[in-house]
């Protein structure tokens, strides 16, 4: 390979299909246990600690012990924007699992995306920003404009913690249900989290779905998005 980074390594961790469902389940951003991950992989105790090794040690997983339990979760934001353009790039190619469950329109309506909000509403919100000139995409990013920054701020975000953090204030995600962007970075999460905030919306034990109260999507839609 020439000069530049060696992705090989990390294409090849990710590959497994053991390890791809494990990582696959901490796209929820909760901490899952080795025992609960084995589970989402359907391999034995032992196989998994092979498998969490491998992923740790090549930068893709972070632990945290606490008691007598280790808790994995995702290294960081970054992960999490690589394993959803993965799971667009797939989709848009025809590689789908082939099997299908009563969740899965939910997942498609609304889930968490590590820390974000992924699938048709967070598509339609980004949509309705860009539509405004909130926000400017362009072919690998995203700008907030001034009137970007007055709009989330009149909704009620903060950008007091958000300019202060090292994490890009905006950043495009490709969607693989919805195969367009949504939005990611810190203002993706500061949405996210004003949507729990607010109760509109909780998450199920053990779900990346973001189950939204009827009127809680009605007040999602009328604050991010009306007219969407």
């Amino acid at each position: 390979m020439k000069d530049g980074p060696d992705f090989t390594q990390i294409a090849a961790l990710i590959g497994d299909p053991a390890r791809a469902n494990m990582l696959t389940a901490l796209m929820s951003g909760m901490a899952l246990t080795a025992t609960e991950l084995a589970q989402e992989a359907g391999i034995t105790a032992q196989t998994a600690s092979g498998h969490l090794s491998k992923l740790e040690a090549g930068g893709l997983l972070r632990q945290r012990k606490q008691g007598r339990h280790r808790y994995f979760s995702l290294a960081d934001h970054d992960v999490g924007l690589v394993l959803e353009g993965l799971m667009g790039l797939a989709a848009k190619n025809g590689f789908l699992r082939t099997r299908t469950g009563p969740k899965d329109p939910e997942l498609r309506q609304a889930r968490v995306c590590y820390d974000h909000l992924a699938g048709a509403l967070g598509v339609q919100m980004l949509d309705y920003a860009t539509a405004q000139g909130f926000l400017i995409e362009t072919e690998d990013a995203l700008d907030i404009t001034q009137a970007g920054t007055d709009f989330y701020q009149s909704v009620g975000i903060d950008f007091q913690p958000l300019q202060k953090s090292k994490r890009p204030l905006c950043k495009s995600c490709l969607d693989w249900s919805m195969r367009r962007t949504h939005l990611a970075g810190g203002l993706g999460k500061a949405v996210l989290d004003h949507v729990f905030e607010k109760g509109w919306a909780s998450r199920p034990a053990g779900s990346r779905i973001v189950a939204f109260t009827k009127s809680g999507e009605a007040a999602f839609i009328n604050t991010f998005c009306p007219g969407g």
